[in-house]
């Protein structure tokens, strides 16, 4: 919870941020986020925020991994897109695409793209985006 020092119910007396003297909730930090991805916030591949990612359900990433490749590997035990992942996780669509394209270039996720013709989206992958957002 923002505010909440180290999960203690301790909070500053307006209750917003942590109480004086004490550290800053790096969790919810968007520096956090930045160092995370390098700074980039373009994706080494093109990723749309529709594209649906999975992963093995067997697969669990260990400590050694960033905090958001284990949560991104978790939520997509069920495959979700990537729009859905940015909302769940709480982060900018633009960090997610980063997140989940590393994540894709070291085979840690599987990344289903949608094939797209000239006409535009079908009407299959509009409806399961749909449920995706109905979902959320």
């Amino acid at each position: 919870m923002w505010g909440d020092v180290h999960g203690t119910g301790q909070r500053s007396p307006s209750g917003h941020g942590p109480a004086y003297g004490e550290p800053a909730d790096e969790e919810s930090s968007l520096v956090r986020l930045y160092a995370v991805t390098g700074g980039r916030t373009v994706p080494s591949a093109t990723l749309a925020m529709e594209a649906l990612v999975s992963t093995s359900a067997g697969v669990r990433l260990g400590l050694s991994y960033a905090r958001e490749y284990r949560l991104i590997g978790d939520l997509c035990r069920r495959i979700r897109s990537v729009a859905e992942i940015s909302a769940l996780l709480g982060v900018p669509l633009g960090v997610t695409r980063v997140l989940v394209s590393d994540m894709e270039a070291e085979g840690l996720v599987r990344v289903h793209r949608p094939r797209l013709d000239a006409a535009g989206p079908g009407p299959d992958l509009l409806e399961r985006v749909l449920n995706g957002l109905d979902r959320l």
